[in-house]
């Protein structure tokens, strides 16, 4: 009985409630690009604002109001050097002279204006990373790895396209094709580098690679694969219990 009328200002004030956009969740960080030694802005996401509202059986993250795999590649805009934003400081003499060589001789310049990337726009940047790793000769898992990456861009891609569009259907299959090809590619790869390489593998150890090569085996029915990795990480004294029932799900699968 003593509480004071709201003035209609207040209580609109009150029921406002902010909806973060995508541009709300970036910055622009400055890099120098180790192939043409040119200075260039590219967006990145603020470590710690976006909420991770989970993952998808082969461990890609789902957040809240933005997809952050969109801003994962750093791209010069001078030379058309581009790669994960792990690997862009680390190239080797011969690899920067190969990039220089076969990227940005044929590279036209691509001032970067927008205040956020359209998934289509992130598929380039994906691609042409690829190229990148490509040419330089990157080891297996760095490959693999963008073909993962990418993979997961192309499932959020197609979770995003209008579904009232007439032609829904033939680019949602379109798109799973795509998909598919790049988790062939990303499994080719991570099979290769588990033969030749070391761990940590692309920041992941020993049991979450057995693992992510596990489910895409699973995908396309490659059981034997996935059987024998599955089996390795169950009785693996190095693996943690969240790896480990992991793997008992995708057993039972």
């Amino acid at each position: 009985i003593y509480e004071n009328p709201k003035t209609e200002k207040a209580a609109a004030q009150e029921t406002h409630v902010h909806v973060p956009q995508e541009q709300d969740f970036l910055f622009e960080k400055t890099y120098t690009c180790p192939i043409c030694d040119k200075e260039f802005k590219a967006k990145t996401v603020k470590i710690g604002k976006a909420k991770l509202v989970g993952t998808d059986q082969d461990l890609r993250p789902k957040y809240e109001n933005i997809d952050m795999l969109k801003y994962d590649i750093i791209l010069c805009p001078h030379c058309g050097y581009a790669a994960l934003s792990r690997y862009f400081k680390f190239l080797t003499a011969p690899q920067a002279k190969m990039i220089s060589e076969k990227i940005s001789k044929a590279f036209k310049a691509q001032p970067d204006t927008k205040e956020i990337y359209t998934y289509e726009e992130a598929l380039e940047r994906y691609k042409l990373t690829l190229a990148n790793a490509i040419v330089k000769q990157a080891k297996p898992s760095e490959k693999a790895y963008i073909c993962l990456k990418t993979a997961w861009l192309l499932r959020g891609m197609g979770e995003h396209l209008d579904q009232t569009d007439k032609d829904y259907a033939k680019k949602k299959a379109d798109n799973d094709a795509s998909e598919n090809e790049f988790l062939r590619n990303a499994l080719e790869g991570f099979l290769a580098a588990r033969q030749t390489e070391g761990y940590p593998m692309c920041g992941m150890d020993e049991a979450t690679v057995d693992y992510l090569i596990s489910v895409m085996a699973l995908r396309f029915e490659q059981f034997d694969v996935a059987t024998k990795l599955v089996s390795n990480i169950l009785v693996s004294p190095g693996a943690n219990p969240r790896m480990k029932e992991k793997a008992r799900d995708l057993k039972e699968l």
